[in-house]
């Protein structure tokens, strides 16, 4: 039982915002490409696909980007008790249990199209690299929004097979959304992150942080504006594009809501 609850610990699966976060985007590509004037049950079986995925890959990615900050996290306040920061839980084992985790989401992966394997597989770069960055630049946000929001092109391309401007559009705005929250979330370990000589766009801004939130989910909200352009005015308006527009915008609805409380329950100059 110990041994459980340190995999528990290590993957963060008491923390379900994180695999949330991560299965969002894949949600919202999906829903955008989805005709559903035909049966649901392929919707909701490639929802179930990236739930799995998305549990699967982002403990993976805990256990990663513990082993690579081993050593910071030992210094961090916040992060100290970790698994492997501890010593409860050996790089060799965090290594096994990685690895066995990426290959139960090799598995489901395989009942996507070729496509859609091939360009989730070109990212795994991305997402064994991201803690790296706070190394190096203010901007490991950047690179995370960039990573956790990959999965909207894979939602779309289960459907679809092709890459549509609306993905792109949609991408480029959900970068910002995670830019935007992952900055919120960095606030709790600039005092720990500035001694140890880690960066982040929390320490780059934190002098106005509330101006870089409001320009961040400012672009996110405009590029959704602008997809409902493309999809009402530069396709064939129908009852299929209607429906498809209403059920995105449903499946935004919980990301809406989580923005709102985020920002108006926390004070940010004060973390």
């Amino acid at each position: 039982m110990n041994q459980l609850k340190l995999f528990i610990d290590l993957t963060r699966l008491r923390k379900p915002i994180g695999y949330m976060l991560l299965f969002w985007p894949c949600a919202w590509g999906l829903t955008l490409a989805y005709d559903f004037s035909d049966n649901f049950e392929s919707y909701f079986f490639y929802l179930l696909l990236f739930f799995l995925g998305a549990v699967l890959m982002r403990s993976a990615g805990c256990i990663v980007n513990d082993i690579l900050d081993k050593e910071f996290d030992k210094k961090v306040t916040r992060t100290k008790n970790r698994p492997i920061a501890s010593g409860k839980v050996s790089i060799k084992v965090a290594i096994f249990y990685a690895s066995i985790l990426c290959l139960l989401a090799l598995f489901v992966l395989l009942n996507f199209n070729h496509f859609t394997i091939i360009l989730a597989l070109g990212s795994m770069p991305l997402a064994f690299t991201y803690p790296l960055m706070k190394r190096y630049t203010y901007w490991p946000q950047l690179f995370l929004g960039i990573t956790f929001n990959y999965g909207l092109i894979l939602g779309w391309t289960a459907i679809n097979q092709e890459i549509d401007i609306i993905p792109i559009l949609f991408y480029f705005g959900a970068i910002f959304w995670t830019l935007g929250y992952d900055t919120i979330y960095g606030f709790q370990d600039i005092k720990d992150d500035e001694i140890i000589g880690l960066k982040s766009t929390a320490i780059k801004f934190k002098s106005n942080p509330i101006k870089f939130l409001i320009t961040c989910y400012s672009i996110f909200f405009l590029t959704i504006l602008m997809i409902g352009f493309v999809m009402f005015f530069l396709n064939n308006i129908n009852d299929r594009v209607c429906n498809e527009f209403q059920l995105f915008f449903l499946s935004i609805f919980g990301n809406c809501i989580f923005t709102n409380i985020l920002l108006s329950n926390k004070n940010v100059k004060n973390w």
